[in-house]
């Protein structure tokens, strides 16, 4: 990808954040997903660092080397006309360095919005203020030295573990929020927290964007712009799903012995033509 293509999907997924409408990303892990949700008309694809992580043999929580990372976002950008933003979890990292030349080499394959958590990898705990804004600063920079405005999503980790009260979290993470968006980001990402009340705060407090995780049960897109919501992502739950398909057909295969379960209405033919040229 050219750097001018490149700086133009950045700019449309900056854009999106910023339109009547809630952005509604899918998260793909791997080319075909990420065929299969531009087929379907999303206008960006976010990763999924779970959906990854297990397509290629690992648990997630940053335990997939960094380069088989790369080499599947690489594909991604190949295979979609999209901008793709990637779950980057914690940034590969332990010294701002190394978070900067992973940020440099993500963008190297042409992605152009990133996931950035305060938690520490594999969902440890939370990073102080200071050091996490320090990492979301060393991305920022590395972007621009790379010239390309990267959409910086910082994922607020406060709700991830249980909390009895969701608006007991609120005043330390919107003292994050204030930081991040200082130290360069430009989405919130309050991971886990799923009461309408207290979302509606955090946005209304925030000050920038605010990227909520869709889940069966939940409020609807509608619902979600009403309370000021500008970015809704799925997560881990496609790939979840497709999951549990297979694992629902491959039982019922090797219960029944019909093959009847592998009926669907995707064939071979749509599969192939995902990836038609032009």
């Amino acid at each position: 990808m050219d750097q001018a293509t490149q700086v133009k999907y950045a700019e449309t997924l900056r854009r999106l954040h910023h339109t009547d409408a809630v952005l509604l990303l899918p998260n793909a892990w791997d080319a075909g997903s990420a065929a299969l949700f531009a087929h379907c008309g999303f206008g960006a694809i976010a990763t999924t660092s779970g959906g990854v992580a297990w397509a290629l043999g690992h648990q997630d929580g940053e335990q997939v080397p960094l380069q088989d990372v790369l080499s599947v976002v690489r594909r991604i950008t190949h295979t979609v006309a999209l901008p793709v933003t990637v779950d980057f979890e914690s940034g590969y990292g332990t010294e701002l360095a190394q978070v900067a030349d992973a940020v440099r080499a993500l963008i190297a394959t042409g992605a152009v919005g990133v996931n950035l958590e305060d938690g520490m990898p594999g969902h440890g705990p939370q990073r102080s203020v200071r050091e996490s804004a320090e990492r979301i600063r060393a991305a920022r920079q590395a972007a621009a030295q790379a010239g390309i405005p990267l959409v910086i999503n910082a994922r607020i980790d406060n709700w991830m573990h249980a909390v009895d009260v969701p608006s007991a979290p609120l005043a330390d993470a919107l003292a994050r929020a204030a930081a991040y968006r200082a130290a360069g980001a430009d989405c919130l990402y309050p991971i886990g927290l799923g009461d309408k009340a207290t979302i509606a705060a955090f946005a209304r407090a925030a000050g920038m964007p605010v990227n909520v995780m869709a889940g069966a049960g939940g409020m609807d897109l509608a619902e979600l712009h009403r309370i000021g919501v500008a970015r809704v992502s799925t997560a881990t739950r496609f790939a979840t799903l497709a999951l549990g398909a297979m694992r629902q057909v491959a039982q019922q295969i090797l219960l029944s012995g019909s093959f009847d379960a592998l009926a669907g209405d995707f064939s071979y033919k749509d599969a192939q033509q995902l990836f038609e040229a032009g």
